[in-house]
Formats: structure tokens, sequence, C-alpha cells
């Protein structure tokens, strides 16, 4: 079958300009279980997926690029029950984070959803199916 045999998400990798300031925030504002904690490479467990951080190499082997300047480079949607909307708001802003507006409905999708953005200026979505 190839590639349509594909069937999960096993891990996703944010290039991060600054390990340190993204490893706290999601282990100590995301409150993410870590699995591996190296300088080079740190892997939380979400579900049955990981989400890893590691250093841009913008010259490497990996040809990571640059980093866009005030662009995210990708945007992360995780989501809860409906009742937990409005406390994930209210722990998030208690904890600093500045969020990109209140909590929201968005109808095409029946969604209410939230969203921030994390140190490496990734766009996160926190949603509820209503």
């Amino acid at each position: 079958m190839g590639i349509a045999s594909i069937r999960n998400i096993d891990y996703v990798i944010l290039l991060c300009e600054d390990m340190v300031r993204a490893r706290r925030f999601y282990l100590e504002v995301m409150k993410f279980p870590l699995e591996r904690d190296t300088p080079d490479w740190v892997s939380f467990h979400v579900g049955s997926g990981l989400l890893c951080l590691r250093p841009r190499r913008p010259d490497g082997a990996l040809q990571d690029g640059p980093a866009i300047a005030g662009s995210a480079a990708v945007q992360l949607a995780f989501r809860v029950p409906p009742p937990e909307i409005d406390a994930c708001h209210a722990e998030l802003v208690a904890g600093g984070v500045e969020m990109l507006g209140p909590p929201r409905d968005i109808a095409a999708w029946r969604h209410r959803a939230l969203f921030f953005r994390d140190p490496e200026g990734n766009v996160i979505e926190i949603y509820a199916e209503v």
C-alpha cells in the first residue's frame, strides 16, 4: 500500500531558536510529561504521540533554513472536552500567557477555541467540539 498505509502522526518536531525557553513552556505552562530530555532533543507525551523540540540548524545537514521573523511555522491544535475551554483559558492567563483573543465559537467547524503563541511564535489552539 505504500504511502496509503500511513495511519498516525507519531511525533511532531518544532524547530527552536531557544530550546530552554521552549522546553520550559511545554513543561511548565502546557504541563506535558517529559519523554526525553537532552540539550539537542526534548520530547513530551501528548496523548499517543510525541511533541518534540530540537534546535533550528539553518546551515546544517538537515537544511532547516532560517526562521522568518514574526511568522508562525506551524499551528498545533489540542482537543479538550467542552467544559475545559474556559478553565484552560483562565489557567493560561494566570500563567502569564498572552492570548490572541478570548475563547470564541467557530461555527463553520463547530468548535469553541482559544489561540495563543508558544515562545517560538507557533500558534497553539485549544479547542472543543460543540
